[in-house]
């Protein structure tokens, strides 16, 4: 869905992103994370053009950003920042309408869509859409903010810190809601966060990032497992924790329905007593995705993903 070619901002003497490349593909959640200074933001402001690169281009479904004015990009790409930036002197439904009227929808349609949105994000339409962000919660202001970057029906939606200044209880519940909108729009999103067990909660891919250059790109598993130097690893650690969960953890506990996978090509089997840090080294060291659990008796009873496996570590 989106090609990052070599892209790279310089502001005189200091460069802020170096020479990035990447590929986030569609219908997924791609978390770049980092610390402080190590440019995500400003990679992802290089997406919808509002910061222009120095050099290097973005595509977003094959077509070059460069190719349209940087307002007309925007208006198809949703765009949700910490601390939502809701209107205040526009009620709900007005604020979610905002691209939608720029861009000519009948009000019959921006009605339809705000009802929808709101539904979507457990905000009942006829008790929300009057009121202002002033009458609303903190966490009930951040899923308006999420419901007016979707309205146009954006096929990509960028997300900086949308969660950072959210309590943890409504963070941990306003990241559920944002994986229950991917799953029922299928919206391609990148989202910048300094917190790596965010990153691991929400994303299919996390791509880390110091001193404006791209150390490593993968699934979560494979941050953990195969971290590509110091600084990966150290920024990784609560795979301690995700570890001794899963040490903790046997395969017959955890296995997944005979059906949920096809068979290990490779035949690797473990025995239900194994714990699921056993079998996750068994595959990652084998190259296989998926195993066979046998019984007591020696007989299939379930499956075991990689992915079903980091899912037991990765923070609930």
């Amino acid at each position: 869905m989106i090609v990052i070619e070599s892209l790279t901002k310089r502001y005189e003497s200091m460069t802020a992103v170096d020479d990035v490349s990447m590929v986030v593909e569609r219908n997924s959640i791609t978390v770049v994370v980092g610390t402080s200074g190590s440019g995500k933001s400003t990679l992802l402001r290089m997406i919808n053009r509002l910061i222009e690169p120095t050099s290097g281009r973005v595509l977003i479904d094959g077509r070059d950003t460069e190719s349209e004015a940087g307002h007309v990009l925007r208006r198809r790409i949703g765009y949700v920042i910490q601390g939502h930036g809701l209107f205040p002197h526009r009620t709900v439904a007005e604020n979610i309408g905002t691209v939608p009227r720029l861009l000519g929808w009948e009000e019959s349609r921006i009605r339809t869509r705000t009802a929808q949105l709101l539904g979507a994000l457990q905000l009942d339409p006829g008790q929300y859409s009057e009121k202002y962000p002033h009458q609303l919660s903190g966490g009930q202001q951040q899923r308006v903010g999420v419901a007016r970057a979707l309205a146009a029906e954006p096929a990509v939606l960028l997300m900086d810190e949308p969660f950072g200044a959210l309590d943890p209880i409504i963070r941990e519940k306003a990241q559920d809601d944002l994986l229950d909108i991917q799953r029922k729009f299928g919206t391609t999103i990148v989202l910048v966060t300094h917190d790596i067990d965010e990153a691991f909660r929400l994303g299919d891919r996390v791509a880390v990032m110091s001193a404006g250059r791209l150390i490593q790109y993968d699934r979560p598993e494979v941050l953990v497992t195969r971290p590509a130097d110091a600084l990966v690893a150290r920024m990784t650690g609560s795979a301690e924790r995700a570890m001794r969960l899963l040490s903790l953890t046997t395969a017959g506990e955890a296995a997944l329905p005979w059906s949920a996978c096809e068979a290990a090509a490779d035949g690797v089997v473990v025995p239900t007593s194994a714990s699921l840090r056993e079998v996750l080294s068994e595959l990652l060291w084998r190259g296989s995705e998926c195993a066979t659990v046998l019984d007591a008796d020696g007989t299939p009873c379930g499956r075991l993903t990689v992915a079903s496996i980091m899912a037991r570590g990765r923070p609930s």
